[in-house]
């Protein structure tokens, strides 16, 4: 590897992925590797799906809403169209992407490319969400990052949907969801499935009576 005059090195094609739970500062590690290769002066491109728009319909924005620019994107294969005479390519929230982002992804290593992908490893169910597992097997290297349980301050398993919707992808912050330790997300989960038992319960009594 060949340092240039800021310190920071033109490395070899790999891929990095940053996953974790909401909350765990994924998005953050995205950015700070994304402008310290800028520093570097590296050529950077960065891409989000583009039904991410909570924040921003143009920019990759943390939770703690550090920025940088970046393209949105439809699907994988747009990213290989976007990324001639680049030198690294970071990828936010990659879980709602396509199952063919890890082929684009080693296409791109393969290319001397530096590829940093962000996003969450599980659903609110607790499943392996989108492209996500594959990405993890082919990574060069992999960071996983922790919330915090907001019930029992240990580090957070999975992000608890807190609102009754049954849909995988469901955009939201600290209204919708919320970090979870195992223990807690367990313990939530069968006080959920005890409310509904017990309201199904009520209706049928109602019923009855009517």
């Amino acid at each position: 590897m060949t340092p240039n005059i800021n310190g920071e090195y033109n490395r070899p094609g790999r891929i990095e992925v940053v996953c974790g739970s909401m909350f765990s500062g994924k998005t953050e590690e995205l950015i700070r590797r994304l402008r310290r290769a800028q520093f570097a002066k590296q050529r950077v491109e960065i891409f989000k799906p583009a039904i991410d728009v909570r924040y921003s319909e143009e920019d990759v924005v943390s939770h703690d809403q550090n920025h940088i620019r970046s393209t949105p994107i439809d699907s994988s294969a747009s990213i290989l169209l976007l990324s001639s005479d680049i030198d690294v390519v970071g990828i936010d929230e990659a879980q709602f992407l396509d199952n063919g982002l890890p082929d684009v992804c080693n296409e791109l290593a393969n290319r001397g490319i530096r590829v940093i992908i962000a996003g969450l490893d599980m659903d609110f169910r607790g499943v392996p969400f989108g492209p996500m597992p594959a990405l993890c097997a082919i990574a060069d290297d992999v960071t996983k990052v922790h919330a915090i349980c907001v019930k029992c301050g240990s580090l957070a398993y999975v992000s608890h949907r807190t609102v009754a919707d049954d849909r995988r992808v469901l955009l939201g912050e600290t209204q919708e969801y919320e970090p979870l330790c195992r223990e807690c997300y367990q313990k939530a989960i069968a006080n959920e499935q005890q409310s509904r038992e017990q309201c199904a319960d009520k209706g049928e009594s109602e019923k009855k009576s009517e």
